[in-house]
């Protein structure tokens, strides 16, 4: 096997640079041969773990690394965990070393990355993911509550107000178990959080067959607001964001198309199921679907992060030029402490309280007007259909744009489309309004964890994001109360929707005051062969 001559490394900081991945930042200074050392108690010598030698093979034994000679002086080590299984690495503390670092070829040049597919697997990752949130929690609970409401109110004789108290109190467990599940998806993991989750939320379902009062379906929605947040947004975002940077956007768009297509398809599917079977056998069919379909493919294709596979975040073949900070991003209590954060919920807050209550009062709203019931419902169907028109769109184009300046502009959407609901007298001017509310709902939900990803980063981006999160599904619920309230005490929808004009135009101002982002997209250069790695450090 051909080894190549390189010259003497010394270690400066060791480090996970990503999961299944060490990183060992060296200086080389004049020798030649490869000798690689570790500060390791107190005393230079070669790679030893806590109680001896390191059973490591020969840096130069080493295939699939690539090179770049563009940072002078500085090289970067990146060997798989697997080869350094049981190792404890110590800082050297050697003088002069610096911080960005680029990689040098170990071996004959070939990509870490060799014989990978055409499609990068990412992509598998989002479409499950996507599978995953379309036999979710949302497409049958939150969508498709209303079909549910008149079989709970005949069959146990309850007002509309007491059974909605069931939805009502799905989304506050749902909203406050979100952090919660976040933070064990960065303990843990995705997986292990998800497919646990996944299989009790479809066992859950199955209960369904045993609910005979009220109270019971009350419990029924507080387990699966509990257990549902294990498989929702938060978990699959958590993954596909650690799957993708550059692409993040659109990825993260794919992934919530499940919840999207779950929206349009469940409520007339569960309608079916109920006009032949009952409402039991609907959930019941639901869970059986989980467990038979959504868990084994979620079980099959879905990993945690690229590194598992031996692949970079987007399919690189060459790792980024980056710094500590970059590569990791913020804990919680620093998040918390920070504008940026405080910036973004407060117009998650009041974006997402003004589009779920525009939406979710939308029939009414116009039905009040005169126009025909049947009317009314294409114009619901038409907020479905920008929805996900939107969330396609928000994704591509944050990839492409600055993101507070794309939601920036849905938001303004948002607010033209409230102004056209609100004055708006003419059937074709309520469809404009009613598709521009689609689109800013259908955008927000990529906003949020896309925004959330550029300025905090993936460190704790699970629990962070569960914090947003919460935040939207709170605010969807105060939002819809507002405006029914505001109905009531008015007779009429103009003064709630004059209020959530006001608010998406806050919204809009913060989004653009969010600055530069924290965790922008990491740069990645070219593969050279070993021969010109080590040509350019000669």
């Amino acid at each position: 096997m051909h080894r190549p001559q390189v010259r003497q490394l010394y270690v400066d900081t060791v480090e996970m640079c990503s999961p299944g991945l060490h990183c060992f930042r060296t200086l080389p200074p004049a020798g030649d041969g490869l000798s690689l050392f570790s500060g390791g108690k107190g005393k230079d010598s070669p790679y030893r773990s806590g109680d001896g030698s390191l059973a490591l093979l020969p840096p130069t034994s080493l295939d699939g690394a690539d090179a770049d000679p563009a940072t002078e002086n500085t090289v970067l080590l990146r060997i798989p965990v697997s080869l350094t299984k049981g190792a404890s690495f110590f800082p050297a503390n050697r003088p002069g070393a610096v911080s960005l670092t680029t990689i040098v070829s170990l071996g004959r040049g070939r990509s870490m990355t060799r014989g990978r597919q055409p499609v990068f697997y990412g992509w598998w990752v989002a479409l499950t993911a996507a599978l995953g949130l379309f036999f979710g929690v949302a497409p049958i609970f939150v969508f498709s509550f209303s079909v549910f409401l008149k079989a709970f109110t005949g069959e146990f004789h309850a007002t509309r107000a007491a059974v909605s108290l069931a939805f009502t109190l799905h989304n506050l467990v749902s909203a406050f178990t979100a952090p919660f599940a976040g933070r064990l998806i960065d303990r843990f993991g995705s997986r292990r959080v998800i497919l646990p989750t996944t299989v009790i939320f479809g066992l859950i379902l199955l209960l369904a067959l045993f609910t005979r009062s009220l109270w019971e379906i009350y419990l029924f929605y507080i387990a699966t607001g509990f257990f549902g947040c294990g498989s929702g947004p938060v978990a699959y975002g958590s993954t596909v964001a650690r799957w993708f940077d550059k692409h993040r956007g659109l990825a993260l768009a794919v992934m919530m198309l499940g919840i999207g297509i779950g929206a349009t398809v469940m409520p007339s599917l569960v309608q079916r199921l109920i006009a032949n079977f009952g409402w039991r056998a609907a959930f019941a069919s639901y869970g059986c679907a989980v467990l038979v379909i959504a868990l084994p493919v979620v079980k099959t294709f879905l990993k945690d992060y690229p590194a598992q596979i031996g692949l970079l975040p987007d399919g690189a073949t060459f790792a980024q030029v980056t710094d500590d900070r970059q590569s990791s991003g913020l804990s919680w209590p620093e998040a918390r402490r920070s504008r940026s954060f405080w910036l973004m919920v407060s117009a998650f807050f009041l974006l997402g309280s003004s589009v779920h209550a525009s939406v979710l009062h939308m029939v009414a709203m116009l039905t009040d007007r005169g126009i025909t019931a049947q009317t009314a419902a294409l114009a619901s169907s038409l907020t479905g259909a920008a929805l996900l028109i939107g969330r396609i769109c928000a994704g591509a184009l944050m990839d492409q744009y600055f993101a507070p300046f794309v939601a920036t502009s849905f938001s303004t959407g948002v607010a033209l489309g409230i102004l056209l609901l609100a004055f708006g007298h003419g059937t074709s001017l309520a469809f404009v309004g009613a598709f521009l509310v689609g689109l800013g709902m259908g955008a927000e939900a990529d906003i949020i964890a896309y925004l959330t990803s550029r300025y905090c980063g993936l460190r704790s981006f699970g629990e962070i994001y569960g914090y947003a999160f919460a935040t939207f599904v709170i605010a969807g619920a105060l939002g819809t109360l507002l405006m029914g309230v505001g109905f009531d005490r008015t007779g009429t929808y103009f003064v709630p929707l004059t209020g959530f004009f006001g608010a998406t135009a806050v919204a809009a101002i913060l989004f653009g005051l969010l600055g530069p982002y924290k965790y922008g997209v990491r740069q990645f250069g070219p593969t050279v062969n070993s021969d010109q790695a080590l040509a350019a450090e000669s």
